[in-house]
């Protein structure tokens, strides 16, 4: 069972875990981290989510919560290699932005990141439980599938956005 680190809302940790998908009270957070990858060519490298989770087959940035022990740049790291069998480690990167979010039962602290790093798509090992597809697009594919509304924005979307165009 994946365990959490509770964070009050300025980010201070509190002595307490909680297992996934316990509820948190309004005052308890869990963090997140949102993972976009930009390549030299100014795309970013994007994920379709497996139709057996929420928003099914959604297009999105790699993303996920920090586990027990874990920073956000931790989560970020981890995520992205389970998820696409990436390692970031040795990447340049950039925090984009953190915020708090408001989930009943279960708020958050967000942090966006930006790590530049260009990968050949055929080196990427993607879970199948977590992605149903990936691909590397530029500002122009992006947008198109905004448009579509197949793809999930997030709170920084247009920052990250701007440094792609």
């Amino acid at each position: 069972m994946e365990k959490w680190d509770i964070y009050d809302k300025d980010r201070n940790k509190m002595n307490k875990t909680v297992n996934r998908g316990d509820y948190l009270s309004d005052e308890e957070y869990h963090l997140v981290v949102n993972v976009w990858i930009k390549n030299s060519k100014n795309e970013l490298l994007i994920a379709q989510r497996s139709e057996n989770k929420t928003f099914p087959l959604m297009w999105e940035c790699v993303g996920g919560s920090a586990i027990e022990g874990e920073t956000t740049l931790d989560a970020a790291i981890r995520e992205t290699n389970e998820e696409l069998g990436i390692d970031l480690s040795d990447s340049k990167y950039k925090l984009i932005g953190t915020t708090n979010r408001y989930y009943e039962g279960c708020p958050d602290i967000l942090d966006v990141y930006l790590f530049e790093k260009d990968i050949d798509i055929n080196d990427i090992i993607f879970q199948n439980e977590e992605v149903n597809d990936f691909m590397w697009a530029d500002y122009n594919k992006i947008m198109e599938l905004v448009k579509n509304n197949k793809f999930e924005t997030n709170i920084f979307f247009d920052e990250i956005m701007d440094l792609v165009k």
